[in-house]
């Protein structure tokens, strides 16, 4: 087969092919003596291996391990899924800490009693520290119970000086922290607090998307699997401004373990 027949019947293009011959990643059969590429049959489930693993964004190191060893390649999926997973978890931080300072910033700090600072400074940075802990792919044990901790102080620290925003945050983040500890009962608890507040101060938005895809997780964790679909299909109703969040909440609800892709 040629480069452009090879390109159609694996998904990819010739421009591709040819890339990855360059940087060593999948040859051609042979190169005729016009340096045109020629494929045999039987190369075209790696062709389509590629393709599937480079629309995943997989590294080409880890494509080049998979083509090697066809063995290693749940183990690369595994890995690259948690790779994702962190890329999700900085840009969910990333957004919590956008709106803690969107909401803030009609607050005067001049006047404020350092008490109230200390609060507010120390709510942020344990907050903070919860996503930075999130992000890690080899947390310990004790680094584990720093990050529960962690979450907990913030929210009593919000709960000193914040208002139902800050709480329903914090409420949110205790929640994903049991998610990830696979403690069901607890992250139930704050995921249900969580929409509590959003309920009783009329908050909507990303806020309370999050709220019920926090309780679909929780319910997943559980091994509640139709009480987890229901919440991801509330999460999905609620009606967010911001395509970008929006997007943010759907590539969060794709991480919760057993739920169907149905969205």
């Amino acid at each position: 087969m040629s480069v452009g027949q090879l390109a159609r019947r694996a998904g990819l293009t010739a421009k591709a092919l040819r890339h990855y011959d360059r940087v060593g990643v999948f040859a051609p059969a042979s190169v005729d003596t016009a340096g045109y590429r020629w494929y045999t049959p039987d190369q075209l489930a790696a062709a389509r291996l590629i393709a599937r693993l480079r629309g995943l964004d997989v590294p080409l190191d880890d494509v080049r391990r998979c083509l090697a060893d066809p063995a290693v390649v749940a183990d690369v999926l595994q890995a690259h899924e948690r790779r994702l997973e962190a890329r999700i978890t900085r840009l969910r931080g990333d957004l919590h800490e956008l709106h803690h300072l969107l909401t803030d910033s009609g607050a005067s700090t001049m006047t404020d009693e350092p008490e109230i600072l200390d609060h507010r400074r120390l709510g942020a940075a344990l907050f903070n520290g919860v996503w930075e802990l999130l992000e890690q792919e080899d947390r310990s044990v004790a680094d584990d119970d720093r990050m529960l901790h962690m979450a907990h102080a913030s929210r009593h620290h919000w709960g000193e000086v914040g208002g139902a925003a800050h709480l329903a945050r914090g409420e949110w983040q205790c929640s994903r922290v049991y998610s990830v500890l696979r403690r069901a009962e607890p992250a139930l608890h704050h995921a249900r607090r969580a929409l509590a507040l959003c309920t009783e101060n009329g908050l909507g938005d990303w806020d309370l998307a999050f709220c019920h895809e926090a309780l679909a997780r929780a319910h997943a964790i559980a091994g509640e699997s139709e009480a987890a679909r229901e919440e991801a299909e509330r999460a999905l109703a609620v009606d967010i401004a911001e395509d970008e969040d929006r997007a943010l909440v759907l590539a969060d609800l794709e991480t919760i373990p057993g739920l169907p892709r149905f969205w």
